[in-house]
């Protein structure tokens, strides 16, 4: 991609961010001290699990060294910011969903850096083309994650009337975005992604419905609410997409990273359809109770 389609991705995860910080208040991250188990239990599923869970699934199902970095930089991406929306769609504990995208968006910042440079010794031990800038990295992931958000949370602190106009519209162009970006990705490297795509779908498809299973049961067995489950397993399946393309082709120039990010992006939202389905039918079942 050129300089002007990477340009592009890192303006868009700009907007995509602000908006999710237009959103969120200090509440969000005091919340982790008084709700710590279910903060933790969301958090070492997404920042812990999610990527062991992806390296397991590389060599399990023996993945080509490419699939296998553009997968474990998406393991390492945070929730994406529609997770909250699909957390209120399903009923689900949504002011859990917020405070777990914000506490693991901006510890991604350090987490994610590391996980890329382990990906690159582990797969591409003797390649001198590809290195991983970590200081660069974790330099643009400030400059798209945390700026971003703390712009989104004074706006929304000191003009909250602007904050609440701007919310639906910046959402709805965030999905824009991502549908933008996605659709450009697959016309503009359609051969490569054609040539992938079957080997991708099977590992991405394997790591999602995994992770959000692994996020009801640890979330279950740790005693929380059936709330705070359902939206530990949607936040544990869904990840930022934009992100994972953005890292890989803005900071390392591999296109061929993104492949991951963008199908992944796609399967997603439908494997989210039963959470959010089971969700809905069990918050009419305790209205019909009440």
């Amino acid at each position: 991609m050129d300089n002007t389609a990477t340009t592009f991705l890192a303006i868009s995860l700009i907007i995509i961010m602000t908006g999710m910080g237009l959103s969120l208040t200090l509440a969000d991250f005091q919340r982790v001290l008084k709700s710590p188990k279910a903060v933790l239990i969301g958090f070492l599923n997404q920042i812990v699990l999610l990527p062991l869970l992806a390296f397991a699934l590389i060599q399990f199902f023996k993945v080509d060294a490419t699939l296998a970095m553009g997968v474990l930089i998406l393991s390492a991406c945070p929730g994406g910011p529609t997770s909250n929306l699909l957390s209120h769609l399903a009923k689900a504990d949504t002011a859990l969903s917020v405070t777990l995208t914000a506490v693991n968006s901006v510890v991604t910042i350090i987490t994610l850096p590391l996980i890329v440079n382990f990906g690159l010794q582990e797969f591409f031990p003797d390649s001198a083309e590809i290195s991983a800038p970590i200081g660069s990295i974790i330099g643009s992931l400030v400059a798209v994650i945390a700026v971003p958000l703390t712009i989104g949370m004074l706006i929304n602190h000191y003009r909250k009337e602007v904050a609440a106009k701007m919310d639906r519209p910046v959402r709805m162009a965030s999905v824009a975005i991502l549908v933008i970006i996605i659709v450009g990705l697959v016309l503009k490297e359609k051969e490569t992604i054609l040539q992938h795509v079957a080997d991708s779908i099977v590992i991405i498809l394997s790591l999602n419905v995994l992770t959000m299973l692994v996020g009801f049961l640890s979330a279950k067995l740790s005693g929380l609410s059936f709330k705070q489950a359902l939206t530990i397993t949607l936040e544990s399946g869904n990840q930022n997409g934009t992100l994972a393309i953005t890292v890989a082709v803005g900071s390392l120039g591999q296109v061929d990273f993104a492949i991951a990010g963008a199908v992944y992006s796609l399967i997603m939202y439908f494997t989210a359809a039963f959470p959010i389905w089971v969700g809905i039918r069990a918050d009419k079942k305790l209205n019909h109770l009440e």
